[in-house]
């Protein structure tokens, strides 16, 4: 008999405990995730097949076996290098709560944690990162997930963090002017509908001009810019426990099909799977 093909599944949870860390467990075949920033840090292994994915203006490769490691304000996009697809677990550790384990480790006031390589291969890592995933996942301690969660974090600090930079969240970055006051206009506004015309205008650019800087000095286009800040506005709602239809219309999309194809390309699982 014919094999039946294989299902994408994803497990989404987040920890209040531990800064709100959102977890993800899942198997892509399929699925593509659009360019895109994490306010936080995305830490995970590929347990099977690989993902390729375009930071920093190149791509890379993550085989199994392999830690990934994308810092907070970054676009990156993600999918699968082959049909076979692939199988992770990720973390998603607030910007603040690395500062505060590399402050920990220094014994002084640090700032956000760098990491300079997106893939690495280091054994140790990888199986301190899924011990601490499956302690959350199963595991009812609040003790053993602060303990496991912190010794790897400190770990990952020590062996791949590059202590003559420091990252930037993306609510840190500030645009130089004129790109600033088009910037700041979006993110007041970005729920109700704005005309290119009007943030070229901010800018004193034409419309061309505008989009090409914009683009350039943020790794988004102005449109996707909006979205994900329609995304971040959307996730926030949606723990609060608000219904997914209300929050598409509450941050400016359509309908709530609309929200439902851009939230999965972003965060990986429907906004009704991620509020729980």
């Amino acid at each position: 008999m014919p094999q039946p093909p294989e299902r994408e599944e994803m497990f989404f949870w987040r920890n209040p405990m531990l800064d709100n860390l959102e977890l993800l467990r899942a198997r892509y075949i399929t699925h593509t995730f659009s360019p895109h920033v994490h306010e936080g840090y995305a830490i995970g292994v590929i347990e099977a097949g690989a993902e390729t994915f375009f930071y920093r203006n190149q791509w890379h490769v993550a085989p199994s076996g392999s830690v990934v490691i994308i810092n907070p304000g970054e676009v990156h996009t993600g999918e699968a290098l082959t049909a076979a697809g692939w199988r992770y677990r990720m973390l998603y550790p607030s910007a603040e709560l690395l500062r505060r384990v590399a402050s920990a480790l220094a014994g002084c006031a640090q700032d956000y944690p760098f990491f300079a390589t997106p893939v690495v291969n280091d054994p140790v890592i990888a199986a301190q990162i899924v011990q601490a995933h499956q302690l959350l996942e199963h595991d009812d301690s609040s003790l053993a997930h602060d303990s496991h969660l912190w010794h790897m974090l400190c770990c990952l600090i020590q062996r791949h963090a590059d202590g003559a930079r420091a990252a930037m969240p993306l609510s840190t970055q500030r645009l130089q002017p004129p790109l600033r006051q088009a910037q700041e206009y979006l993110d007041a506004n970005f729920m109700h509908t704005v005309r290119l015309e009007a943030l070229a205008a901010l800018a004193h650019l034409s419309p061309y001009h505008f989009l090409r800087s914009f683009k350039a000095a943020v790794g988004l286009s102005p449109h996707a810019y909006q979205t994900q800040l329609r995304l971040q506005q959307a996730k926030t709602l949606l723990v609060a426990g608000m219904a997914p239809a209300d929050v598409a219309q509450t941050v400016g999309f359509a309908d709530q099909s609309h929200l439902n194809r851009h939230f999965k390309r972003v965060v990986g699982v429907p906004p009704g799977q991620y509020r729980g």
